[in-house]
């Protein structure tokens, strides 16, 4: 049996992107320093405070982004910091929001 050779395959590893399932499938309500989420499909009510509800603002017109370019969205509206160490966090935020049904990868 002969052996084929065959050049290493290169393939990118493309950044996750984020988006929100349906515009109306979370309902919020602002209390004081705290957001109540109340996601529809699962029925289950969230607390979150921020910088969650704005990581999901950003995703509220539809939009598929990495966590980078949702770090980019706030960094024009807030001080975040180190934006390497802010980046890793809105990953982790959107993670745990993927977690719970909040957002979904696109």
């Amino acid at each position: 049996m002969a052996r084929h050779s065959h050049p290493k395959a290169r393939f990118a590893i493309m950044p996750r992107r984020y988006c929100q399932e349906s515009p109306d499938a979370i309902a919020s309500c602002e209390l004081d320093d705290m957001v109540l989420l109340y996601h529809r499909p699962s029925g289950q009510t969230h607390m979150v405070i921020s910088p969650v509800p704005e990581i999901l603002a950003t995703l509220d017109d539809g939009a598929a982004l990495t966590a980078g370019e949702v770090h980019g969205e706030l960094a024009r509206l807030y001080d975040l910091g180190a934006a390497e160490a802010a980046e890793q966090l809105v990953e982790a935020h959107l993670t745990e929001l993927t977690a719970l049904g909040l957002v979904r990868i696109a």
